[in-house]
């Protein structure tokens, strides 16, 4: 038994020749963080630089893009790296950190998207309280609590595994994940575990619970107003929903990827399959609130056209 600390690397088995085609999945990952890197980039100046759009919802979605900046650049130039190489091995530490930043990554997100729901909710429940009760302070406090918690979550459950003994180094993906590395323990697992099934308790079912909430409340005043106020919902919270859903999609094929046997799936199936959550949702979501929202689109005609 080896610990953790003195494994200097990991090998990554997911990977295969490519032969011809490397320099073309290079080209095709490489093009998929650029437009990610520019679509989020765009977005958060595009609301920045307009204090037409300083408002709380705004500020929220800007939350959001630079959690996609941060979770695909734990990815996509570690994925460039792995595509050119001859040998896929990552060293610990580096590792770990990736560990870290995925997973920090995933929760974050999951956290803002509730916190998104309850903006929404105030704002269709409320509108005229709204202004009153959603302070600049108070989204100041939400977004800290979008992140700040998720970030110390993920710290523990990091060490946890780093502290680990190992009886090997190959994980089958293209990336490091905590619960690849704890698979390849030898040692007892028990406290791992137990604050795996209560972080995922947190991360999902207090979310999960603010978002149902919201939503209840939304669609009953949906049906008992106008059709003015049902058109502001549909307006607003379509583009929320289609994000979430299209998240949680992600994250239930890594976990179906991760705990059931895929023997028999191909493995460039797996491979994205494993790779959906990390990609889709940064490229997803500037897309839809982009397109879908008309201030964020007007303004951005505005500063395109400023720039011709």
């Amino acid at each position: 038994m080896v610990n953790s600390t003195q494994v200097s690397y990991f090998t990554l088995g997911a990977y295969f020749d490519t032969n011809l085609f490397t320099y073309f999945f290079f080209m095709i990952i490489m093009s998929l963080y650029l437009l990610i890197v520019g679509s989020n980039v765009l977005l958060i100046v595009v609301i920045g630089v307009n204090r037409s759009l300083h408002e709380p919802m705004y500020m929220f979605l800007c939350s959001l893009f630079v959690n996609e900046l941060y979770g695909s650049s734990g990815l996509f130039p570690f994925l460039l790296i792995q595509i050119l190489s001859d040998v896929h091995t990552i060293s610990a530490p580096l590792c770990f950190l990736q560990v870290f930043c995925l997973h920090s990554y995933a929760t974050v997100e999951f956290f803002t998207l509730a916190v998104m729901s309850y903006d929404r909710y105030l704002a269709i429940c409320y509108p005229l309280q709204y202004n009153t009760i959603m302070t600049f302070q108070r989204v100041k406090v939400l977004t800290a609590v979008a992140w700040l918690p998720a970030l110390l979550l993920i710290v523990i459950l990091t060490s946890l595994s780093f502290s680990l003994q190992l009886c090997g180094n190959i994980i089958n993906k293209v990336y490091c994940d905590n619960y690849s590395v704890v698979k390849l323990a030898c040692a007892d697992t028990t406290v791992n575990n137990i604050y795996g099934l209560m972080i995922t308790a947190i991360i999902v079912f207090g979310p999960v619970l603010l978002i149902l909430y919201s939503y209840m409340r939304i669609l009953k005043v949906c049906f008992s107003g106008s059709k003015q106020t049902r058109q502001k919902a549909v307006s607003t919270c379509a583009p929320h929903l289609a994000s979430l859903l299209n998240f949680s999609f992600g994250v239930c094929f890594e976990v179906s990827q991760s705990r059931f046997d895929m023997s028999r799936v191909p493995r460039i199936l797996q491979i994205l399959l494993s790779l959906y959550f990390l990609t889709c949702q940064p490229l997803f979501n500037p897309a839809l609130y982009g397109l879908n929202m008309s201030k964020i689109r007007s303004r951005c005609k505005s500063l395109f056209s400023l720039k011709c």
